[in-house]
């Protein structure tokens, strides 16, 4: 199956949701229904340019929506009806965008999906008000109740959505402390965790909504949020792999990105274990600069690549998605939608961009 063209096809679907709940240009019928009526006056032009603008800046440079298909795919697999649910892609999609905002300033990041970062063209101030607008505008969905949802139904998923976000701060505070140097001695468990609450978080919270709005049991939910997670584990280490090897991805994403941000990347903790005593402390030495300086990027990632690590990072990836999906394989009827799932989740770690 052609997943990339799966993934195109889906994707005006999934935008045209975004677009409902935050126009390109929002007028005042809009900003009535986000936000209530005025007390006094709504000033629509600057509504537009401090967050509709920076926001949809970064929606229109592209990203795969994957996690919203997931939860579309989640829900058929469970026999629920994915367009009865298309309101909460927004939910997933607005949630991770908005962390990428926030995320770049906190990295200081130069460019994003090939582009200046948010923070770098419209300053700060307005990226992180955007970004902290994007981790609560997914709540509109749920006040909203357009698609006709029990209220015990919307609770629960409402709750899972409010559990995940409040990990996606433990994954990134763990990412954040350790690049800054704070803690060398960083174990491939503790790697694994801070991406499953980092990346897989967000995957998670996909699967489960996708899971609850088709009336899956108690188990189901937890099982699939564990193979979402997992897949989301492997996306990241996926990331991780391309930051080291993919022309493509560097392009987009900046060259050697989480070497200038010290990143303890689950190959730096392989490498670390690996090479020399004079290789690790360089290694180490050049992940402390933070450096931009392309030569000593270049040595540090030659290390990493000597050192074996993008081969054990990517049998890691494929292994931990492979063993997540044996887990489920027996709690989902077949269907396209199973083999759909399936297919995809193997494309999101096998990917080259």
């Amino acid at each position: 199956m052609d997943i990339e063209k799966f993934l195109l096809e889906k994707k005006p679907i999934i935008d045209s949701k975004l677009l409902e709940f935050l126009p390109k240009e929002p007028d005042e019928k809009y900003v009535e229904w986000a936000f209530g009526k005025a007390r006094y006056a709504y000033d629509i032009e600057t509504i537009k340019n401090s967050l509709s603008k920076p926001v949809w800046d970064i929606l229109d440079r592209g990203g795969k929506r994957w996690r919203p298909i997931m939860l579309l795919l989640v829900n058929e697999a469970f026999g629920g009806d994915p367009e009865k649910v298309l309101d909460f892609t927004a939910t997933v999609e607005f949630s991770h965008e908005g962390s990428l905002l926030v995320d770049d300033i906190e990295d200081l990041s130069e460019l994003r999906r090939g582009k200046p970062c948010i923070h770098k063209i419209y300053g700060n101030d307005i990226a992180i008000n955007a970004g902290n607008f994007m981790y609560f505008l997914p709540a509109l969905p749920f006040i909203k109740n357009r698609s006709g949802f029990d209220e015990k139904t919307l609770l629960n998923a409402y709750n899972i959505f409010t559990q995940e976000m409040i990990n996606i701060h433990i994954g990134q505070g763990l990412d954040i402390f350790w690049h800054s140097g704070k803690k060398e001695d960083v174990k491939e468990e503790e790697y694994l965790q801070m991406c499953a609450y980092k990346t897989g978080t967000l995957a998670r919270m996909s699967a489960k909504l996708g899971a609850v709005f088709a009336n899956a049991s108690e188990e189901q939910v937890e099982k699939i949020g564990k193979f979402a997670e997992a897949v989301g584990v492997g996306f990241q280490i996926q990331d991780d792999i391309l930051s080291v090897v993919g022309d493509k991805f560097q392009d987009k994403k900046g060259y050697g990105d989480d070497i200038t941000e010290g990143k303890r990347t689950l190959m730096v903790l392989y490498t670390l274990t690996k090479v020399s005593e004079d290789e690790k402390n360089r290694l180490l030495e050049i992940l402390g600069m933070h450096t931009t300086d392309k030569k000593l990027i270049g040595e540090a990632l030659d290390i990493l690549k000597k050192s074996g690590s993008v081969e054990y990072a990517k049998e890691k990836a494929k292994e931990i998605v492979k063993s997540a999906w044996l887990e489920v394989n027996d709690i989902l009827e077949e269907s396209d939608a199973k083999q759909k799932l399936k297919a995809f989740a193997d494309f999101l770690v096998e990917r080259e961009v």
